[in-house]
């Protein structure tokens, strides 16, 4: 185990790796598991696997079924609705914010996590391109200082994400949200306004093809 990893309480890092099992879709929208079978997956004991449970079922990214079961919920049109205006309105607000700190050595960073998007779209690997993805928006957020808007996206993202996912499985990378071309065009130029368009584009298209698949009965 890294250093750093030991530094941090174990159920802190159960809590991640919960967290990152739905915002990445390992847990999919309906999909019903039992408490002993996320204690063998995550290796970890009853207790932090619980206190991880019970915070997100807080930030509604799970929800307890009874039996010892917890699913992910599923998107229900009306939720994606209030999510697409929360995202769409917070995200190019932290973007816009971002843009006055961003130093080249940063752009470059961001330039790199976008080349592993383009990478995972190109091969088709779907964890890879949620993961980068991620990364990529949450890098260039984090530039914003705005940590009570940052805390808010990161619990609409994990609403949003199982649902990606599905959608991601089912139509491929390819057709995945990718504006990061022109987010970064828009950052070597410095203008904040044209960086927040993009992420607001880049939002919107994966609202998108959600909702498609919400309409066609896929998620």
């Amino acid at each position: 185990m890294p250093d750093d990893a030991r530094k941090v309480p174990s159920h802190e890092l159960t809590y991640v790796r919960l967290r990152d099992m739905v915002l990445f879709g390992t847990l999919a929208p309906g999909q019903p598991v039992t408490i002993q079978g996320l204690i063998g997956d995550l290796g970890a004991g009853m207790t932090p696997v619980r206190e991880a449970i019970r915070r997100l079922t807080a930030e509604g990214a799970l929800e307890p079924q009874g039996n010892r079961r917890v699913t992910v919920p599923r998107l229900q049109p009306s939720v994606l609705d209030q999510l697409a205006f929360a995202r769409l309105t917070i995200e190019p607000q932290l973007a816009l914010m971002a843009a006055a700190h961003l130093s080249p050595r940063l752009i470059d960073q961001l330039a790199a996590l976008d080349g592993r998007v383009d990478e995972a779209i190109r091969t088709g690997d779907i964890t890879g391109y949620l993961t980068a993805n991620h990364a990529f928006h949450f890098a260039l957020y984090e530039a914003s200082g705005a940590g009570v808007l940052i805390d808010m996206a990161r619990s609409m993202w994990l609403r949003f994400g199982p649902s990606l996912r599905v959608v991601a499985t089912l139509a491929g990378a390819a057709g995945l949200p990718d504006q990061h071309v022109e987010a970064l065009a828009a950052m070597r130029a410095g203008d904040g306004a044209r960086l927040a368009r993009a992420v607001h584009d880049d939002i919107a298209q994966g609202v998108e093809e959600v909702r498609a698949a919400l309409a066609r009965g896929e998620i």
